[in-house]
């Protein structure tokens, strides 16, 4: 609305019509993601609409693309509060129909939303999954029960980490942050004055994370997709460095 306004109130024609133009935008981004969750009530269109709606900010309700660190680290909060349970299939099957509604209606900023949120999807449910694998081998050394592996892996969700490598906590940093941030990440993290590891080392952890995690996934599932080329991506980068 104060887009509108501000387009009413421009005297220079050409920022009058940028204004309206991005007011149009912004309306048909909003009306897209309220009808979309509409035509699909299903739990995890829920879910979906709330980290989308993380993304928007807090005062205007606008989603400005590219989104600040703090509309990212929203969206992450609310992506972290979901169970792995609901980061399912569903899920993916929905931001996928709404990121090609999105590209259809020509709302690119509204697919670079979409975008984020499969990234920090991503980032998420392989971190989730290399603490539960490390649980499942620890518990099976010690002969312990699923129950205190599971118990592990909670706990190491929450920041205490079962693994201590160098290289496995620098992967660790690299999942919970902003792809944009990576180049940095990575640079500082194997060649700043307080490197973590070698860039080798880095690169071996993300593959053994590939073949522990993304392998165990079903053949041709979106999860599996989604992954896989959030890891390859990763793998491309720290190698550039």
């Amino acid at each position: 609305l104060r887009i509108a306004e501000g387009a009413d109130a421009a005297t220079d024609p050409d920022e009058k019509k940028r204004l309206s133009a991005f007011a149009d935008n912004l309306v048909n981004t909003i009306q897209a993601v309220v009808s979309m969750t509409e035509d699909s009530l299903d739990e995890r269109a829920k879910d979906v609409e709330r980290v989308v709606k993380a993304a928007s900010e807090p005062e205007s309700g606008e989603f400005l693309v590219p989104l600040s660190k703090e509309r990212v680290d929203a969206m992450r909060v609310e992506m972290e509060k979901l169970e792995i349970g609901d980061l399912n299939e569903g899920f993916l099957s929905t931001v996928d129909a709404w990121m090609n509604k999105a590209h259809q209606d020509g709302m690119d900023g509204m697919v670079t939303i979409m975008q984020n949120v499969l990234q920090i999807y991503a980032g998420l449910v392989i971190s989730r999954a290399r603490f539960q694998l490390q649980a499942n081998v620890g518990a099976a050394i010690s002969g312990e029960d699923q129950s205190a592996a599971d118990a592990v892996a909670a706990a190491a969700s929450e920041g205490d980490s079962p693994v201590n490598t160098a290289a496995s906590d620098l992967l660790e940093q690299l999942l919970r942050a902003d792809t944009d941030a990576w180049d940095y990440e990575i640079r500082k993290g194997v060649n700043g004055e307080d490197s973590q590891c070698t860039k080798d080392q880095l690169v071996t952890e993300i593959q053994r994370t590939m073949e522990g995690v993304i392998l165990g996934l079903e053949n041709g599932s979106m999860a599996q997709r989604v992954q896989a080329e959030f890891l390859r991506e990763l793998v491309t980068r720290v190698e550039a460095v």
